[in-house]
């Protein structure tokens, strides 16, 4: 009796992940599936062609590499994208450290106040971040929506290192000390080495802030085109009369990509940073 109770619940069980599997996939694979659809619909009611490719078509993808400036899109993007995730990191890594290791005056205010700060939606920072940019003399280029976007993901990669280096025992710094390690000799070769899984999460958030973020870049980068990011040339291809839906797929897949590159390169450090320390001796 036991075993066939054991068996309907593994059933179910199976079902259920079966059905929370398609529910999360299908919606990537209906974009998939408009942007080798030929023309610019966006579904269609042929039952076959609702889950898989019939007359599948690579026009799309031509039009939206060849036919619009798709790949100096692309190139702001990741331009964007990659010195957010530098400069947070520098910053971030840091700053982190000194919150996690060292007591001094004020410590625990400021990480209230980075909970009070992290807490307010970021839209509501738009039209301050506008006015600096502007007095500033960056409105309008990549290097003043670099500055806003490391600012915003800054004070949660700052949180996320310090929780991780919190775990990290203070007594391998110690002994380092003891074999002549000084400060910064303990932070470089002894805290970072073990805190790679936490510095490929933060990377991977840093540069999926820089990357697929519209808001901000189409207020702080409004034009012209060549300097716009992906997320804001996507979204000025329609217009007020038609939308060109399977060059939105078409594109929307394309930008997946680099995301997609990033997270296998840094999954060789999260795996890696998990088994480090297993073995003794």
């Amino acid at each position: 009796m036991n075993r066939k109770v054991s068996r309907r619940t593994r059933i179910f069980q199976y079902a259920a992940l079966t059905a929370a599997t398609i529910f999360a996939v299908y919606p990537v694979w209906f974009i998939v599936l408009a942007s080798l659809r030929a023309g610019q619909d966006l579904y269609t009611l042929d039952l076959p062609g609702m889950f898989i490719p019939t007359k599948a078509s690579l026009g799309n993808y031509q039009a939206i590499l060849f036919q619009t400036p798709f790949l100096t899109w692309i190139k702001n993007s990741l331009k964007v994208a990659t010195f957010t995730t530098i400069f947070c990191l520098l910053i971030a890594t840091s700053a982190s450290y000194a919150l996690s290791r060292m007591k001094f005056t004020g410590r625990e205010w400021l990480l209230i106040i980075f909970l009070a700060i992290q807490s307010f939606p970021a839209v509501l920072a738009l039209v301050p971040i506008a006015q600096l940019l502007s007095a500033m003399g960056l409105y309008g280029n990549h290097l003043g929506l670099i500055l806003a976007y490391t600012v915003g993901t800054l004070i949660f990669c700052t949180m996320n290192l310090k929780g991780y280096f919190d775990t990290i025992p203070i007594d391998l710094e110690e002994a380092g000390m003891m074999d002549g390690c000084g400060p910064v000799q303990s932070f470089l070769l002894i805290a970072l080495p073990l805190a790679r899984p936490a510095l490929a999460v933060t990377a991977l958030f840093a540069f999926m802030a820089g990357w697929g973020e519209y808001v901000l870049a189409s207020v702080l980068v409004p034009a012209p085109a060549n300097l716009q990011t992906a997320m804001v040339g996507l979204y000025q291809m329609a217009n007020e009369l038609t939308v060109p839906w399977g060059r939105f797929a078409a594109g929307a897949v394309l930008i997946i990509i680099p995301v997609l590159l990033v997270f296998l390169y840094l999954q060789r450090f999260l795996e890696g940073g998990l088994t480090l320390g297993g073995v003794k001796g």
